[in-house]
């Protein structure tokens, strides 16, 4: 239990227990996003593109919540962000590109980050069941069909309902609730059935 820490995060700037917070919290993403239902189940691909598309998918439903949460959760997010791509730059020079390809590289992740992020945001926002079902489809599971990503659909959904209700000192301490994906697996998105988001 991090008793306070979220009062904390205001004034320690990049301390130590700010940066083990945003540790746990990445590394609380990453476990979510490498459940084996996903890929087992939902259809991810399990593939460097696949991990990646779903890491994203990932940290990018924490940020719509931190979005809509006080202070300090833009600092946070920006951590976050910043802690997700210093990973990414770790892991490609340890695949053995080199120093003049890992630039050019991580501004295509930069790129396929936001324009994911774009893109989630808006369908998210106006739910529009159809058109993030159509995105998850071509950017995660790499399928020019809709209906593939129906499942996966219903898996976002139910992950971004659960985290509209968590606060900031929840995403702090005990991590973002994302659910098991093997109950979505044979689930079916209807029209309409999208989540309304709420703020605190």
């Amino acid at each position: 239990m991090i008793a306070g820490l979220v009062d904390r995060l205001r004034t320690l700037g990049r301390s130590r227990p700010r940066e083990r917070a945003i540790e746990a919290l990445h590394h609380r993403i990453n476990t979510a996003s490498r459940q084996p239902g996903l890929y087992t189940e939902l259809g991810v691909p399990d593939s460097l593109e696949g991990r990646f598309e779903c890491l994203i998918l990932h940290v990018i439903l924490v940020l719509r919540r931190l979005k809509d949460l006080p202070e300090p959760a833009a600092d946070v997010a920006q951590d976050l962000v910043n802690s997700v791509f210093l990973q990414l730059d770790s892991s490609l020079r340890e695949s053995g590109i080199g120093d003049f390809g890992v630039p050019k590289r991580m501004k295509k992740l930069g790129a396929a980050f936001y324009g994911r992020a774009e893109g989630y945001d808006a369908a998210l926002d106006a739910g529009d069941v159809a058109a993030l079902r159509a995105a998850l489809a071509r950017n995660v599971l790499g399928l020019e069909a809709p209906d593939a990503a129906d499942s996966l659909t219903c898996y976002v959904q139910a992950a971004a309902a659960a985290l509209s209700e968590t606060s900031l000192d929840g995403l702090i301490e005990t991590g973002p609730p994302f659910p098991s994906p093997d109950p979505f697996a044979t689930s079916r998105a209807e029209p309409g059935a999208l989540s309304t988001r709420t703020t605190p």
